[in-house]
């Protein structure tokens, strides 16, 4: 029964009820680098005090939020404005936190990871691809507000993302804190149960192909 129930709620992860478009990325081909003049200033990222934050689930509306961490990152600072940064993000860390049962919780978090053999390429396949990375290219400004672009590479497959977000410099730290946006998780092979991907599936299985994100960055020197 429970493993019954753990195929259930594994069906719910890591896909979104529907939002407003202005939370929409601008998803693009990969974007090129950003080569760092020899003034830039690196800023080492505190992994305590950032996280990525998502929320997904099924086309029927229920839906899971959680966490995942970084392993390391770098922030360019040049002229007191972000010029550039890498990211490692530790895919080993994704945690579910709307779920009380420990063991439903148990249950989601080693499915969206790939524990068993069985599952491992529904989601994430931690065992292969125990990292994934985002490199920011540029921070522009649209309408006033920020918009930080780069490179997100989750299971080897790179796309190019663009999300707003207030990005913040001082001598002793860079903060990089996003609004809500979405990334379409079929372009990075991330297909369990898509629609768009999995013909006539029955609709109360069917998973919603965008991930809701927020990603909450601070760097210090």
């Amino acid at each position: 029964m429970k493993k019954n129930v753990f195929a259930l709620v594994a069906l719910a992860a890591l896909s979104l009820t529907a939002c407003k478009k202005e939370n929409t990325t601008a998803e693009t081909d990969t974007v090129g680098t950003t080569t760092q003049t020899a003034d830039a200033v690196t800023y080492n990222a505190n992994v305590a005090e950032s996280k990525i934050d998502w929320v997904g689930g099924k086309v029927s509306g229920d839906q899971h939020t959680g966490t995942i961490a970084l392993k390391d990152g770098q922030v360019f600072v040049t002229n007191k404005a972000v010029t550039g940064g890498k990211f490692t993000i530790d895919m080993n860390s994704i945690v579910v936190t709307d779920i009380t049962d420990a063991e439903m919780k148990t249950g989601l978090e080693g499915h969206l990871k790939g524990a068993t053999a069985e599952n491992a390429d529904h989601f994430f396949n931690v065992s292969k691809f125990p990292t994934a990375s985002f490199e920011i290219t540029k921070v522009t400004e649209e309408n006033g507000k920020q918009m930080v672009e780069g490179n997100l590479t989750i299971k080897e497959a790179t796309h190019g993302i663009k999300f707003p977000a207030t990005v913040t410099v001082t001598d002793a730290d860079v903060t990089v804190a996003s609004d809500e946006f979405e990334i379409d998780r079929t372009k990075w092979a991330v297909n369990y149960n898509s629609g768009s991907v999995v013909k006539d599936l029955a609709g109360d299985k069917v998973i919603n192909d965008n991930i809701k994100l927020k990603i909450s960055v601070k760097a210090t020197k």
